[in-house]
């Protein structure tokens, strides 16, 4: 199954293996069955401290395999073969099963290991999604660092009828203990801060107890870590307020449009901004989400943990989410049917009919990305024409299982109770509603500014985006703000990237202009 050249790189990542682990089969006579025993033979061949053997337990999936070290209760399990964008889950699974350092805060290893309880986690997967590894590899290293902790990563499009019983109509999604837990992209911290219920208070109290910054930057997206290299390059004090470190740009497939790469994916990119802000010092703090802003001498940034943070000055990179359409139907069958990410959860509509709703760039490429894999592909277009770049109309238009409706206003997401069969729209000419039958919609009508919780605090554009001027600065002495959440036209990377290191530079100028503070009696006497 594996090519000499990718044998050759799995090689050598095997030689840091320094604990004997076995790979335990539980298999049938399907040809994926087949696939898995010649990869599993494949991988034990390549290092003496890797055996492998089958397992007739009847309670186990089949195809599956466990990564189980020897002589311990510690292993992690894939139902289905982990190639594509999991076979670095696989790789990191082999090596950390086998006793390479897991590479996580002392902090958080030391969480992991104090949690109390037994947990059973399964993740649906498809091969395809960008967003799945992460979710995986959390898990994976999670079940590694404490035994307690059981996990398998099942490839949907192998057991199709247990993601037909399930309703699983988007991935990764997250059983724990048999009951729904969650979906989409997840860190480790994210998944502790759910199942670790103690955790935010004590993570409210160590944030309280942190002296003030000299700057403070809430998000952690592109705009976000530019601005914080600059300030930390600057010698200041720098701190990183983020619910997850990344932002949008992890829901990002392809980049092919930033300036020194031809291209990279959005994780990709995602990981080369934290390493990058983590090489200065920087203090991150991750899966914290900001509620309150209170202006002042020492500016206030307030958490929904319910900790307050100072600083001498701020920079708000919030960035922004998906756009709803807000029509009934929407919120009941999100993940039901209802998607937003075709790259992620398209295979799972393989052979179904889906309406893509959005004629910009995000929902003709969504449309021609779904074309290859489902049926039929409605697109619904609100106004006269579409607005996505000709190249990619024409190749839109060339594509037989591809309909194109225009001025077309979606009314209603329809469904079973359970999950989606259809969409109705009004014809914006004629003021017919019609209904089109189908399994799935995608929404792709552009973005929302995440500044929800400044509203009343500082000024706001009628689109809620953070009014700025030239130099970034908002309405409030002190506070900046850059990227996608503020008015600057253009929501690109790149354009995140400059606007993030303006306004940390701008926080800088603002920072030295303030006089200096006089020094109190007892200093003076000392």
């Amino acid at each position: 199954m594996l090519d000499a050249t990718l044998k050759k790189q799995l090689q050598a990542y095997l030689e840091k293996v320094v604990q004997p682990i076995e790979l335990v089969a539980s298999l049938d006579d399907s040809p994926k069955a087949r696939e898995m025993d010649e990869l599993l033979r494949e991988i034990a061949e390549l290092s003496n401290k890797i055996t492998v053997r089958q397992s007739d337990d009847a309670n186990e999936r089949k195809p599956s395999f466990a990564i189980n070290r020897v002589g311990t209760d510690i292993g992690v399990r894939f139902a289905g073969i982990p190639l594509g964008h999991e076979f670095s889950s696989l790789v990191l699974a082999l090596l950390q099963v086998g006793g390479h350092p897991i590479k996580l805060d002392a902090a958080v290893i030391d969480q992991i290991k104090n949690l109390e309880g037994d947990y059973v986690f399964e993740t649906f997967i498809s091969l395809s999604c960008h967003n799945c590894p992460e979710v995986v590899q959390a898990l994976n290293s999670m079940a590694v660092i404490n035994p307690r902790i059981k996990v398998v990563a099942i490839d949907g499009g192998v057991f199709k009828s247990e993601v037909d019983a399930r309703q699983i109509m988007a991935v990764p999604m997250m059983f724990l203990n048999g009951q729904h837990f969650g979906q989409g992209r997840t860190s480790v911290e994210e998944i502790l801060a759910k199942i670790d219920t103690k955790a935010g208070a004590r993570k409210a109290e160590e944030l309280n107890k942190k002296d003030p910054f000299d700057v403070l930057i809430v998000g952690g997206g592109p705009a976000g870590a530019a601005a914080a290299i600059y300030a930390a390059r600057k010698g200041i004090r720098t701190g990183v307020l983020s619910d997850r470190f990344g932002g949008q740009v992890l829901d990002t497939l392809a980049i092919e449009n930033f300036v020194s790469m031809k291209e990279t994916d959005g994780p990709k990119f995602a990981v080369a901004l934290e390493e990058h802000v983590k090489h200065y010092e920087v203090d991150i703090m991750n899966t914290q989400r900001a509620s309150k802003l209170v202006g002042g001498k020492l500016i206030e940034v307030h958490t929904e943990s319910g900790a307050v943070l100072q600083s001498k000055s701020v920079i708000i990179a919030t960035g922004a989410r998906w756009r709803e359409i807000n029509v009934p139907g929407e919120k009941e069958y999100r993940n039901h049917g209802v998607a937003y990410c075709p790259h992620c959860d398209g295979p799972l509509f393989k052979g179904k009919r889906v309406a893509v709703i959005g004629g910009g760039n995000s929902g003709v490429e969504a449309a021609i990305d779904l074309a290859g894999i489902v049926k039929e592909v409605t697109l619904i277009e609100f106004g006269a024409e579409l607005r996505a770049d000709a190249v990619l109309q024409r190749k839109l238009y060339s594509l037989k299982n591809v309909t194109v409706i225009k001025s077309a206003q979606t009314t209603e997401v329809h469904g079973d109770g359970k999950i989606v069969n259809g969409l109705s729209y009004k014809d914006r000419n004629s003021g017919e509603v019609k209904r089109i039958d189908l399994e799935g919609v995608f929404v792709q009508i552009g973005l929302v500014p995440n500044a929800e919780w400044l509203k009343g605090t500082m000024e706001l554009s009628a689109h809620g985006e953070i009014e700025v001027d030239v130099r970034g600065m908002t309405s409030i002495p002190g506070v900046f703000a850059a990227g996608d959440v503020t008015t600057v036209p253009f929501k690109q990377i790149v354009i995140a990237v400059g606007e993030g290191a303006k306004a940390s530079l701008a926080a800088f100028d603002y920072l030295m202009r303030q006089p200096v503070e006089e020094e109190t009696q007892e200093a003076k006497a000392a």
